[in-house]
């Protein structure tokens, strides 16, 4: 899994560049998020997060506990979204960011778009250099702020 904010940023660099969808998605607590991050289709990683959150509103999931089945309900959404893509069957949540509540047992459903002025996707793919690859803002300072 990628439980952190330093290698969610590489992956989407990643697959933006070489232009592959990512379904992610993120628990913590009781709480689930899901997406489809489709380069070029709709926003990226970065377009919804563009810098990480202070470290203290992102405890890790060892520090602040999962609900014990939330991987497994989370893990079968981004299945159910990873088919959709290949057999192009219903609608991916590309643009679009699932929230869940397992105590309310609730869904939210949010729009997200694609930020023109995003570091990544606002340019062509092989603009991306190996050096832009994965920059992650303040990671020093992030990562001792969580530690």
């Amino acid at each position: 899994g990628v439980d952190n904010f330093p290698t969610r940023y590489l992956l989407n660099d990643a697959t933006v560049r070489l232009q592959i969808p990512v379904v992610s998605a993120s628990i913590l607590g009781f709480d689930g998020q899901l997406s489809v991050f489709k380069p070029y289709d709709g926003p990226c990683y970065r377009c919804l997060y563009p810098t990480p959150p202070p470290a203290e509103l992102a405890p890790s999931c060892g520090a602040n506990g999962v609900l014990g089945v939330l991987p497994g309900t989370m893990g079968l959404l981004q299945a159910t979204e990873v088919i959709k893509l290949i057999t192009e069957a219903g609608d991916p949540l590309i643009g679009r960011l699932v929230l869940y509540d397992a105590l309310a047992a609730s869904f939210t459903e949010l729009k997200v778009r694609r930020d023109p002025e995003c570091p990544i996707c606002s340019r062509d793919p092989g603009e991306i250099s190996d050096e832009e690859m994965g920059v992650f803002p303040d990671y020093e300072a992030f990562c001792a702020a969580a530690g």
